[in-house]
């Protein structure tokens, strides 16, 4: 680890997790208050933030997102986005509608 930069390199580690968590906790909060479309497009959303991450971010800069290999990684990741997206735009009404 580089010594000039001390603990801030540290936690720069964390810095695309927690982003990506942030987004999920925000989509998890709307589906809870009922609007699950906005909060399923928002979860779509932190997993191709998190395929992006893996795709243009080292694994030591990507921290905890990298869990498997980075083909892996970003198949999973951006397929199940994807996969999430269409689900929330193509989906009418659904026990959640009002």
């Amino acid at each position: 680890m580089n010594e000039r930069f001390g603990d801030r390199s540290k936690w720069a580690v964390h810095v695309p997790f927690a982003l990506v968590l942030l987004v999920a906790a925000i989509g998890f909060l709307r589906v809870a208050m009922h609007a699950w479309r906005e909060g399923s497009m928002l979860l779509s959303l932190a997993l191709l933030l998190a395929a992006a991450a893996r795709a243009f971010l080292t694994r030591d800069q990507v921290g905890l997102l990298a869990v498997r290999s980075r083909t892996v990684d970003l198949i999973l990741y951006g397929g199940f986005g994807l996969v999430l997206m269409a689900v929330a735009v193509t989906i009418v009404g659904g026990p959640l509608a009002f």
